[in-house]
Parts: C-alpha cells; sequence; structure tokens
C-alpha cells in the first residue's frame, strides 16, 4: 500500500511525535497535521507543575519548534470521518482526503457542572490547556479560599501549587489521594507532607456542584457541603472520540488497537484517545511518556505494517508537589510496603523497589538523585541491578 498523503489529527505530544517519527521511518510524502488548538505543541504537565511556581510567565511548557515540515491546520477541529472514502470532514466544512490517517485528538477535562452561570461565567476551573492555566493565574492572584475536587495527580498538584501561591486550600477526594494511582504506601507519603504544608484533605464521597448564581458550593456524597472563593476540577478527562461516532472505528465506544497502534491497516491512533495492549491487558494510560511511546510504535505500525515493532508498555510517572518529587517505573498502583527501601540522607528522600505479584517489578524514586535508566533497571531486575558488577575473574 503506497501512501503519498497522511494526515494526523491532534497536534499534541502524540500528534507531534507521530509527525516527526513518520518522517524518521522514511515518509517523504504530504504530511498534514490537525490541532484544535491555535498554538504549537507544549508540555502538558508543565500547567500543573509549574504554572504556580515562580513567575516565568508559563514558558516552563515551551518545546523545541517542530521540524517535520507538515502542513498545519491550527485551531481546526475534525468533525467526522469517512473511513471508506479516506476523508476526514474538519468543522469549517472542508474535507482533507488520506492515504494515511493517525488518530491523536487526545482527551478533554471532565466537568462536574455541565452548565455554566446565568451570566456566562464558569462555576469551576479545569486545567487542560495553557488559557485554563493562564485563568487559573489570574484567579488566584488575589489569594482566594479554593476547593480543589479530585485527589489524583493533577489535583494534588494543582492544590501543592496554590499552598504555594498563598491560597486556603481544601482538597476533596473519594479516596486517599494518589491511592488509586500509587498505592497506600505512596500515597500516605504525600498525604503526609501535604498535611505539612496545610492542606485540608476532606473524603466525603463523590462531589457535585449546586448553589445559586451568586456562588458555588460542594455537595459530598456524605451530606456536608463546602464553601470557597473558588472550585477547581481535577477529575479526569474523557477522550475526545465524538467526531469518530457513525464509523466502524470504535467497538463499545472505545477506540482499541492492537500492538502496532493499528485499528486498520492505513488508520492508526495513539495517546490519551486510544486503548491499547499493554502486560495487564487493555488500557487508555493519559501519561506523557505512554503517549510518546505509542505515537512512535503507531507511526511505524502504519508505514511498515506486521515488520514494525510490537509495543511493549512499561509505564514511567513523575509528580511534584509539597516538597516532593516522584519518579517511577513500571505498573501501578503497587501494594503493601516496598520489599526495598533506602534512604538518599535527606529527609523524605527515598529509592523504593516493590515486586509485584505478576513477577513484575516497580520502582521508585522520592526526591533521590537516580538516572532514569538506573531506575529502569531496579524495576526490572530488583534491588541487585544497584549492586556493582563482579570483577571478572582472571
Amino acid at each position: 500500500m503506497t501512501m503519498r498523503r497522511i494526515v494526523v489529527v491532534g497536534n499534541g505530544i502524540a500528534g507531534l511525535t507521530a509527525c516527526d517519527s513518520l518522517r524518521s521511518n522514511g515518509f517523504d510524502g504530504e504530511l498534514t497535521v490537525v490541532g484544535s488548538e491555535p498554538h504549537q505543541p507544549y508540555s502538558r504537565p508543565a500547567l500543573s507543575k509549574a504554572l504556580l511556581h515562580g513567575d516565568d510567565g508559563l514558558q516552563s511548557h515551551e518545546l523545541p519548534a517542530p521540524t517535520h515540515e507538515a502542513i498545519e491546520l491550527l485551531g481546526v477541529s475534525a468533525a467526522g470521518i469517512d473511513p471508506d472514502a479516506k476523508l476526514i470532514r474538519l468543522d469549517g466544512g472542508d474535507e482533507l482526503p488520506y492515504d494515511g490517517l493517525v488518530i491523536a485528538s487526545g482527551s478533554r477535562a471532565k466537568r462536574l457542572a455541565a452548565e455554566p452561570r446565568l451570566d456566562g461565567t464558569p462555576r469551576e476551573i479545569m486545567l487542560r490547556t495553557i488559557e485554563d492555566a493562564m485563568a487559573l493565574k489570574q484567579h488566584v492572584a488575589g489569594r482566594p479560599s479554593v476547593v480543589v475536587v479530585g485527589g489524583g495527580p493533577l489535583g494534588m498538584e494543582v492544590a501543592s501549587g496554590l499552598l504555594h501561591v498563598g491560597c486556603q486550600v481544601t482538597l476533596v477526594s473519594d479516596a486517599d489521594p494518589l491511592s488509586r494511582q500509587l498505592g497506600d504506601f505512596l500515597s500516605g507519603v504525600f498525604t503526609s507532607a501535604a498535611a505539612r504544608r496545610g492542606l485540608r484533605v476532606v473524603n466525603g464521597g463523590r462531589a457535585r456542584l449546586i448553589g445559586s448564581d451568586g456562588g458555588t458550593r460542594v455537595a459530598l456524597a456524605d451530606g456536608n457541603q463546602l464553601e470557597a472563593d473558588l472550585v477547581v476540577s481535577a477529575i479526569g478527562d474523557v477522550p475526545n472520540i465524538d467526531w469518530l461516532a457513525g464509523s466502524d472505528l470504535l467497538v463499545d465506544g472505545a477506540l482499541r488497537v492492537d500492538s502496532r497502534g493499528r485499528l486498520r491497516p492505513d488508520i492508526v491512533a495513539a495517546g490519551d484517545v486510544a486503548f491499547f495492549p499493554t502486560r495487564h491487558g487493555l488500557a487508555r494510560v493519559p501519561l506523557w511518556t505512554s503517549a510518546i511511546d505509542q505515537a512512535k510504535t503507531a507511526a511505524a505500525g502504519l508505514l511498515r505494517g506486521d515488520a514494525a515493532p510490537e509495543l511493549d508498555f512499561q509505564p514511567y510517572f513523575w509528580t511534584e508537589g509539597f516538597g516532593l518529587s516522584l519518579k517511577s517505573v513500571g505498573f501501578t498502583p503497587v501494594a503493601g510496603m516496598p520489599d526495598y527501601q533506602e534512604s538518599g540522607g535527606e529527609m523524605d528522600s527515598m529509592l523504593l523497589h516493590w515486586e509485584n505479584a505478576d513477577g513484575s517489578g516497580t520502582a521508585a524514586a522520592i526526591n533521590y538523585r537516580i538516572p532514569i535508566p538506573k531506575l529502569r533497571r531496579l524495576a526490572n531486575a530488583g534491588p541487585a541491578a544497584l549492586r556493582p558488577a563482579a570483577p571478572a575473574k582472571l
């Protein structure tokens, strides 16, 4: 199958990596990227990790300028697809033909409130885009009281940043913060550090927004209500698959790819939008490095088919907050106490390893300086990977 025109829908890190990987795999034809945001690709994780720390004007989100020489249609969204005719319909009414297609349309933030107030102002603030980050930074300039709903990595990072700028912050979570993502041990480390910094954590079950147009309150499943000047929602994301409705690409409402990122020979998908095979089954893994790994695999799968390497995914995750920096390699959440723990000599500095029930390993470093390749060796080979190799026998 000869491909002279490839379209990439999505201009986030998955779309950018797909474009670069297509070129590095030898594609020299017409490459078009469709991006719903009017910006060049940027680092989305930097928005929550750095937006409220320092006065850098959010330069930390910037990525190097693209070198893939694609035709860029920015501020334009895909509105539909005809896979048989190999056409993408754009929201302005235009049609875009393709020989090969990369679906990297990402995801959007979930909302607690379906509708804004009558005056048009939002009942809650989300953090997904540059515009969201700038709006949040402006809202907290006066140090309002804030309720953050969501105890995952995004909610905890936002709560840490809000405390840093002097806000009074309450975090609402229907489970111990970070426990679903990391497990009870690491959750406890972060929750203790957060409490020392002044974070109030409320576990009251699922939350909803109520209130008049004069303000917003957070109502919890246990009957309690919380009031604050500002509500920030960090309750997860939803894949951007609406534009694929009516096609045969969705299975039970989800975009499911094979181990080479393929939906069919001429269509691949990567990033937050896609479910893909892992050692723990089919999963959607909305992580920065996951999107990069998937996009590299999908680009090769589109051009080389069965000759392309399969994706053997090993998660890499990092988060920062409350004076802690965590990097982990391997599947999480981890169960129980670590089987190996080494102190880095400073408060909260730890190197950790878990042997998982399936025989795999997970390694984590908290405020501990260790190169990522060495952290991967610890995850894969256990604590033995940290010991120097025995001298060769003569």
